[in-house]
């Protein structure tokens, strides 16, 4: 088989009528130029041009040769054009996964607004609060709740998460208010299981951290299930504001024990390590930190 090089050196060198102008062209020696065409020929059997100190022309056989090689370079520009554009235009199936809670209350709500900026990508979003491997299940993006993103991967800040201490203000009208961190031995702490606290809170302040041991009457798997226990008055719990930002401007809940604070998470978006990330990522990216950004929406008019 013939070298395609060699086929696409042939096809400039009949474009320019010159290896001189094809060596110009492509910054390389003229003599790499004639032993390309010199071994097509050899690989072929045949004559291709007519070489001579003044002109060059090109053979029956290498007219119709010539023909095949130019729909060869139009395809590769073709290719080559259709990449650009799709590295530059986000277009395409985007596979998402994000976590549960925070998907359904903002995520959702923000497609429609990226699809109609961007109506050549489709979106496939998976809600689940696992941490999938981006290779293996072919996601393009991931959203992760967490305090480190982890090695091998590029992560991208979207927003701060906040957890803030809530109770309503019903049981706090029957239990009483704590007023210190060791008060809360005292009450009814509800536990979120998948932060895997095992019974300590671990709570900043400007005096220090401090790891309050707690206990309650429910555990459970779901924040956004835990904020209806608390809404309904069973007890306190940490409760993250992207979903309570509105009942605590509203005064359905209450901060309790506002100078002590848990971890500041963030939710990133996590894509694997490429040097020409397809735009429909970076674009979804962008679109995200434009919409949350550094002071999120939840989050004002909540005291921090």
């Amino acid at each position: 088989m013939p070298d395609i090089n060699d086929m696409l050196l042939f096809a400039s060198v009949v474009k320019t009528r010159s290896f001189t102008e094809t060596a110009r062209r492509l910054d390389i020696s003229k003599s790499r130029v004639s032993k390309a065409v010199s071994r097509l020929e050899s690989t072929l059997g045949v004559r291709l041009l007519h070489r001579s100190t003044r002109s060059l022309s090109l053979t029956d056989i290498g007219e119709a040769y010539f023909e095949h090689c130019d729909r060869i370079l139009e395809e590769l520009a073709q290719a080559e054009l259709t990449l650009s554009r799709l590295q530059q235009e986000p277009r395409g199936k985007l596979k998402i996964s994000a976590p549960v809670a925070f998907s359904t209350m903002h995520v959702a709500s923000a497609l429609p607004g990226f699809m109609m900026q961007y109506p050549d990508v489709s979106v496939e979003l998976t809600l689940s609060d696992r941490f999938v491997d981006l290779a293996e299940e072919g996601y393009d993006v991931a959203l992760r709740i967490t305090t480190t993103p982890g090695p091998n991967l590029v992560a991208r800040k979207l927003a701060p998460i906040r957890r803030k201490i809530c109770a309503s203000p019903a049981y706090l009208a029957r239990a009483g208010t704590p007023q210190s961190p060791e008060d809360l031995a005292q009450h009814n702490c509800l536990d979120y299981t998948f932060l895997n606290t095992q019974g300590l809170w671990h709570l900043k302040s400007v005096d220090g951290d401090v790891a309050i041991p707690v206990s309650g009457t429910l555990r459970i798997n779901d924040d956004e299930a835990l904020s209806q226990a608390v809404l309904g008055g069973l007890g306190l719990a940490l409760l993250p504001t992207f979903i309570v930002g509105k009942d605590l401007q509203a005064g359905r809940l209450v901060e309790v024990l506002p100078g002590y604070v848990p971890t500041e998470f963030f939710i990133y978006a996590i894509h694997l390590p490429n040097r020409h990330l397809p735009s429909k990522v970076r674009s979804f990216i962008h679109y995200l930190q434009t919409c949350f950004g550094t002071e999120p929406y939840w989050d004002k008019d909540v005291a921090q």
